[in-house]
């Protein structure tokens, strides 16, 4: 049965359950709530982490040297119980190892912690994949956090994100769930989009390159929240069309392209550890007060 802790101090509460390592909650001290409940009737995620993929991949199976593996959408750790490491009142780490489970659908030995602290409005989240083994190891890494959308006071504003880069990346469209080959026009205006629930009727929106380290999202003349992004250049946001939530996603790794190479380590932006490396991945949102 997951457990969760709770972490906290003056500004911010954070619930973050054994179960993948995954946030159930973000209160502030006014009472407001700003993560998405679970709701079964649209998603049952909250905020889950990726690995080691990132996306679908061709039929669900992923190609590991030759060598074919079942793998749903978005990996495995999301629905892995993972082991409390350490706690205090203001940070929490969780640590997912390789086990007999694990290596039938990826052959690997790796560690996988996620840290979660809070310094004042800000919480960080830390993460840290190992290859423990002694092979190179192929991943893709990711966050899928949920945020409500209207946010809390922003009900009937325009939302918005704001790119801290003033930049206009090019959206890279899905095909049944894959990435297409092609790219198509940036939906950014100087940095900026409007957000509209129609955006999200061909699934989440992409944006391979160029979307930056940071971002803003906004209730126009409402609150904002502040990201910003470690070693994660990749961008999707993401709703079903007509939920109450937004997920802002940064990542290392994208779904596999249609038509091509279904070899993890062809993936776009695959990371590949040799023996005895670790990769850190970390994103912060900081919240108004």
């Amino acid at each position: 049965m997951p457990s969760l802790t709770r972490i906290a101090n003056a500004d911010l509460s954070v619930d973050v359950s054994s179960l993948g390592a995954e946030m159930q909650s973000i209160t502030t001290t006014d009472g407001k709530a700003w993560l998405w409940n679970g709701d079964a009737a649209f998603w049952t995620g909250r905020s889950p982490v990726l690995f080691p993929i990132v996306g679908k991949a061709p039929d669900d199976t992923v190609m590991i040297d030759g060598t074919a593996y079942a793998m749903a959408q978005h990996g495995f750790a999301r629905r892995r119980e993972f082991a409390l490491e350490s706690t205090t009142a203001t940070a929490c780490r969780y640590r997912l190892e390789a086990s007999e489970e694990t290596r039938a659908v990826y052959p690997f030995d790796f560690g996988l912690t996620v840290e979660h602290s809070l310094d004042g409005r800000t919480l960080t989240v830390v993460s840290t994949v190992e290859n423990r083994g002694d092979t190179p190891m192929p991943f893709g890494f990711g966050y899928h956090p949920a945020f409500l959308w209207p946010l809390p006071g922003g009900a009937g504003k325009p939302h918005t994100i704001t790119l801290d880069n003033a930049g206009e990346p090019k959206r890279q469209p899905l095909e049944k769930g894959l990435l297409s080959t092609s790219r198509i026009p940036s939906p950014f205006d100087n940095g900026r989009i409007e957000l509209a629930q129609d955006q999200f009727l061909d699934d989440a929106m992409v944006f391979p390159e160029g979307a930056g380290d940071g971002l803003t999202y906004a209730a126009e003349g409402g609150p904002a929240l502040k990201f910003h992004f470690e070693n994660l250049p990749n961008l999707a946001l993401w709703t079903k069309p007509g939920a109450p939530f937004l997920c802002i996603e940064p990542w290392h790794g994208t779904a596999a392209e249609f038509g091509r190479s279904r070899e993890l380590r062809d993936r776009p932006f695959t990371t590949v550890l040799l023996p005895g490396e670790n990769r850190r991945f970390a994103f912060s949102v900081t919240f108004p007060g």
